[in-house]
């Protein structure tokens, strides 16, 4: 089983977007690390709010996305059929999604997270980003 690479990974300026496709990626080859949610349930998940912010649906995402190609085809396929932001929309959806759960009101959610995890104490994890981070290996526990 894997993990989907990091959620700062960029395509094109946008963050998150490559970590969907990864996360499609692996769960359509049975690779994906149990745990993970993939697709657009729940409206407050990465992948809800991604797909709402390009304007496109997940289903013809995940399609397009199996059909082949890279993250960057992908990403000019979903800017044909969905919504090509300008770079300063660019700009306030990766500071949103890289400050998630970090003083708004997904910080005790994140909290409980953290405590359910035995990492109530740790001050590095402060937004939804870092936990996806340490939860995969790529931030040192210095707490």
């Amino acid at each position: 089983m894997q993990t989907p690479c990091s959620d700062y990974r960029e395509t094109k300026g946008l963050i998150y977007f490559a970590r969907m496709l990864d996360k499609i990626r692996l769960n359509a080859r049975g690779q994906l690390a149990a745990g993970y949610f993939v697709g657009v349930d729940d409206p407050t998940f990465f992948d809800a709010r991604c797909t709402r912010f390009l304007r496109i649906d997940y289903d013809e995402l995940v399609d397009r996305t199996l059909q082949g190609g890279s993250d960057e085809e992908i990403l000019d396929w979903w800017f044909e059929h969905g919504r090509k932001p300008n770079d300063e929309e660019i700009l306030i959806w990766n500071a949103f999604l890289s400050k998630r759960g970090w003083r708004d009101e997904a910080s005790a959610d994140l909290q409980l997270t953290k405590e359910q995890l035995g990492w109530g104490d740790r001050a590095d994890v402060q937004t939804w980003v870092d936990l996806h981070e340490a939860e995969e290996g790529r931030l040192e526990d210095k707490a």
